[in-house]
């Protein structure tokens, strides 16, 4: 009956939402490649591959996840070489990533709606040897019917959220009903795990394995030649004093843009990077630099421009993706974004790895395992507000030898924090083996 309700229910409610995803694909470009493939729909190409061999199938949302699952991939082939894979992901985003990261050997599609016709056609095609769903991937119909087929199936890098308990405790029969399809859930932090159970998931399934992201960035493979040629042909010099907001939301850019023109007005050295969370936000960020009264200019036309030692400006505007890491290494004081807003907050792993010292707002809820990491160490300066944030990032820019001081204390909590992915993996590999 549980399904029948919602089987009956979801296609409505995804005829409703849809106008929107298309929308928000067409800001993000890139929308008509892959979209047959949502609907279980590959080239004959693609099919020719998926019949050559099974293959692990792993699920990412978007840029984090696929990133976890790229890593993980890689800690199977070091222990089973001949594993193959296909990785789904939902957003073209994080499909860019992929594309730019993944073994030739290996498919990347996007993820199919999570109807029963649609789920059939596509593990007819794929025909998994296990499925690993990264995050807070809970897909009633793909679970069903890969259970049904005896596809063992695996939580990577679970998390909870209040946010997401509050929604999923609304359908608890339904998730109930979903979560019994797993075998292995392997969970960010202990609070991940207790609303895992109050939700019905059986205790004997659920591991406590820390966070996958302290396995992914890896800095020592990282040139970053090429960035600072380009920056130093558009006019920025060798020793300037980058403040980087990455991953911003709406909101933050402003309070970002007055906290830059204090700074500068005492270091005139300063200069100010601003990476939003989403690119197609270029033109709404731009605007509000221009607004702001200073002078920006794009990344993505820094890289085409053929004009050298132009005049720098005081905001780089970073409306590319994938870049988001080469800036970090770069900068003096970073501020992690989405967390001044209430949505969420940001990974910080990817800033701690350049042992850089780290600000970010009170809003963090879908990190609470990982933050608390951080502030145990004193690793990172939490503010509750702009004001502060001001004050915290003055006195870093003003305090070189604790800014230091706690880049290198972020530094080593992901040194000491990682090996979920390894103790994942050895999860996965013990489930096929049984």
């Amino acid at each position: 009956m549980i399904w029948f309700f919602y089987n009956s229910f979801f296609p409505i409610v995804f005829l409703m939402l849809l106008p929107r995803f298309l929308l928000r694909m067409w800001k993000r470009g890139g929308y008509r490649k892959g979209f047959l493939q949502r609907f279980g729909r590959y080239e004959a190409a693609v099919q020719e591959r998926l019949r050559n061999r099974p293959r692990v199938w792993i699920h990412a949302v978007s840029v984090g996840e696929v990133l976890v699952a790229l890593r993980f991939m890689r800690a199977l082939r070091e222990r089973r070489s001949a594993l193959a894979f296909v990785l789904t992901t939902t957003t073209s985003t994080g499909h860019a990533i992929a594309a730019q990261q993944l073994s030739a050997d290996d498919v990347l599609l996007y993820f199919p709606v999570d109807l029963p016709w649609i789920m059939t056609r596509v593990l007819n095609r794929l025909r998994p040897l296990a499925l690993v769903l990264v995050e807070g991937e809970i897909w009633p119909n793909l679970l069903r019917l890969a259970r049904r087929r005896g596809v063992p199936i695996m939580l990577l890098n679970g998390r909870m959220s209040k946010h997401s308990f509050r929604g999923y405790r609304r359908v608890r029969p339904l998730v109930k009903k979903a979560l019994a399809c797993f075998d292995l859930f392997c969970m960010q932090g202990p609070e991940d795990a207790q609303r895992l159970r109050e939700l019905g998931a059986d205790p004997e399934k659920i591991r406590v394995m820390g966070s996958a992201k302290y396995d992914v960035t890896e800095p020592s493979h990282m040139d970053l030649d090429p960035v600072r040629a380009l920056l130093l042909r558009a006019g920025f010099d060798a020793d300037t004093r980058w403040l980087v907001g990455g991953s911003t939301w709406p909101g933050e850019e402003t309070i970002l843009l007055d906290l830059y023109k204090k700074l500068r007005a005492q270091d005139s050295k300063t200069r100010l990077a601003l990476v939003p969370r989403h690119a197609e936000r270029r033109q709404a960020v731009m605007a509000a630099i221009l607004k702001s009264g200073l002078a920006g200019v794009a990344w993505s036309e820094l890289k085409i421009a053929r004009a050298s030692h132009t005049p720098a400006a005081d905001v780089l505007l970073v409306d590319t993706t994938g870049e988001l890491n080469h800036f970090y290494a770069l900068a003096t004081v970073i501020f992690v974004g989405k967390s001044l807003t209430s949505h969420g907050g940001q990974n910080v792993i990817e800033a701690a790895v350049f042992a850089k010292p780290i600000v970010i707002g009170p809003y963090t809820e879908n990190f609470t395992t990982v933050i608390a990491d951080f502030r145990t160490a004193n690793a990172l300066i939490q503010v509750p507000d702009a004001s502060a944030l001001e004050r915290a990032v003055a006195e870093l820019w003003a305090d070189n030898q604790a800014a230091q001081a706690y880049g290198r204390r972020a530094e080593q909590v992901v040194h000491d924090k990682a090996g979920a992915i390894r103790a994942s993996a050895e999860c996965l590999l013990s489930l096929l083996l049984n």
